[in-house]
């Protein structure tokens, strides 16, 4: 079915103004149609930062395997859709020793594959650190590909999910901080821009974003922590007329922020403070007309509408 050049969120406002509309614009009307009649609900985690390591300030390693078995019971009760990490899922030891940093990534996907449904990551700048891109890849599994892949999109329900990754320099070139690349300088490139705007040319469904470092401005104490072409995407996105949320982890902070009617928003890391009591993971439900965020522990409940 072709798209109407009339946007989603322009056909919503109209069908408010007039009860005649409906009659009068039948093409428009099978366009815009309900496709969510049922709510997606999908389980959402980031920023697990496993590694068998003493404490580091408020980040506690070694509990984020407890913390991840109870999220993951928990999950396994609640009859969702999917479960995705938003990103450093693993971390590294203090000699940064590649065999270390991928023990740490076999124990921790042990658990995540614990889910009993669809499963899916995105990478995040300590998926990255002392193991290149491409060893993550290999060694953790995306519900539906063979091999994982680091961007790549799929569907839920009623809804369009993508996944981004930002783990390249402003050249293209794949992050590895082993050989010194700047963490603060993550860029989506040129060739995943285009995947991303040919992805959302084909798709007529609500669609959300998943991506580690947030697809916003945002700067915490003092340090940049958003994609650094950021503006280039939230372009495309609003091109596209059909994307309504994107969701972030990186900088261990809630937060959100509503752009061209897009909401941009960013979640609480598992790994900070110690014991269960402090674990942070939570669950997305989505209709058409809302997103709702149930929040375990530390994680804030939300509520918001969708354009």
């Amino acid at each position: 079915m072709k798209r109407s050049s009339f946007s989603r969120r322009q056909s919503i406002k109209l069908f408010a103004l007039t009860g005649t509309t409906l009659l009068t614009m039948p093409n428009l009307v099978l366009s815009c149609k309900n496709t969510t009649e049922k709510p997606v609900r999908f389980g959402v985690m980031t920023d697990s930062h496993y590694a068998d390591r003493d404490v580091a300030g408020t980040l506690y390693y070694r509990d984020s395997i407890p913390k991840m078995q109870e999220a993951i019971q928990e999950l396994n009760s609640q009859n969702l859709d999917f479960l995705i990490h938003l990103g450093d899922f693993k971390d590294q030891g203090p000699e940064a020793k590649p065999e270390d940093t991928l023990r740490y990534l076999e124990a921790i996907e042990g658990v995540f594959q614990e889910f009993e449904g669809a499963k899916y990551h995105a990478l995040g700048n300590h998926d990255v650190d002392s193991i290149r891109k491409e060893t993550f890849l290999e060694n953790i599994r995306n519900t539906g590909h063979e091999t994982a892949q680091n961007y790549y999109s799929f569907d839920a329900g009623g809804f369009h999910f993508i996944v981004l990754d930002a783990n390249y320099d402003a050249d293209g070139k794949d992050h590895f901080f082993a050989e010194v690349s700047d963490w603060e300088d993550a860029n989506i490139p040129e060739k995943e821009l285009m995947w991303l705007r040919n992805d959302l040319s084909q798709n007529e469904k609500p669609t959300v974003v998943f991506c580690h470092h947030p697809l916003y401005e945002f700067y915490k104490e003092g340090s940049k922590f958003h994609v650094t072409n950021y503006k280039a995407v939230q372009q495309i996105l609003q091109e596209s007329s059909w994307v309504v949320a994107c969701l972030h982890g990186h900088v261990h902070k809630e937060d959100i922020a509503i752009i061209e009617g897009i909401n941009y928003i960013t979640r609480l890391g598992m790994v900070d403070y110690a014991g269960l009591e402090n674990n942070s993971f939570s669950i997305v439900e989505l209709t058409e007309r809302q997103l709702k965020i149930e929040g375990y522990k530390r994680a804030s409940d939300t509520k918001l509408k969708l354009q």
